[in-house]
């Protein structure tokens, strides 16, 4: 995944440190990079700091927390110009990384539940140690673009709350609304993942310049991972209840992402109007 042309710029873009109060944390030199584990409890880093120190694409090659910065505003950049186009406005959602638990408008969480997307104050939150942790329990391969493709999902929460499709996410089940969205979110990752070479900032220049297909076969090998029957055969008790399934099976995962790849068009991300899920 190569990052460059334009400056990387922060605006719209608030990232709040919340960490655990046992003090700092460590990421063990990954994950979300020295940077981000740096922080002291109970402080946040907003735009002047982060504007500081990445600028421009180069920032965002030499270091990790920059990277993620620019794929952040790459996924915004490009649901901002798919809403005008539309005649719509996009609200950008400011991000949390956190580590041990958080406050948020949908309740206290911890680092057991992962990244997530909070429609009552429309922000997303992800535990520092999650993608380290995708690496060592989940056995995923790990990488920037495997990041990148959990951001995307989460952000596509945010986008289906603006569309007022997050109230249908209800019930469990292969074919329930909680698997729709779950699965529409992969698909708008996909969406954005075509079109993150060519979306421009304000610069006029993309932040993300090539999306090799080592960086796709990486955010399948994550979608791969974290289906509901993968998490309940290997990380579970080692039977499959799909009565319990929320968020589908690897091989549903893998699919609506390509889905949305290939395709590039959100219009083709309709979970919730088909009844071949995969």
């Amino acid at each position: 995944m190569a990052l460059g042309g334009g400056g990387v710029g922060i605006v719209g873009l608030i990232i709040y440190f919340v960490l655990s109060q046992l003090g700092g944390v460590s990421t063990g030199g990954s994950g979300l990079g020295g940077g981000l584990g740096s922080v002291g409890s109970g402080q946040q880093v907003d735009n002047s700091k982060l504007s500081s120190e990445c600028r421009t694409g180069a920032d965002a090659n030499k270091n990790h927390d920059c990277a993620i910065v620019a794929v952040v505003n790459s996924v915004q950049d490009y649901w901002t110009q798919q809403f005008a186009r539309s005649g719509s406005t996009y609200r950008k959602a400011p991000t949390n990384f956190f580590n041990g638990g958080v406050r948020t408008g949908c309740g206290s969480a911890t680092s057991d539940t992962g990244p997530f997307y909070c429609p009552a104050d429309s922000e997303v939150y992800i535990d520092l140690s999650f993608f380290d942790e995708l690496k060592t329990r989940f056995g995923a391969q790990g990488g920037l673009f495997t990041e990148a493709y959990v951001l995307a999902h989460e952000y596509g929460h945010h986008v289906q709350n603006l569309l007022g499709t997050s109230k249908k996410g209800t019930g469990t089940g292969p074919t329930s609304g909680s698997v729709r969205l779950e699965l529409q979110a992969d698909c708008y990752a996909g969406v954005w993942a075509n079109h993150a070479s060519t979306t421009p900032t304000e610069s006029g220049k993309p932040l993300i310049t090539d999306v090799t297909q080592d960086d796709i076969n990486s955010a399948l090998d994550t979608a791969s991972r974290i289906g509901d029957d993968y998490i309940q055969e290997n990380l579970g008790g080692g039977q499959v209840d799909r009565s319990k399934f929320t968020h589908g099976t690897s091989a549903q995962r893998k699919k609506w992402f390509t889905t949305g790849f290939q395709t590039g068009e959100p219009a083709r991300c309709d979970t919730f109007g088909t009844n071949n899920l995969g």
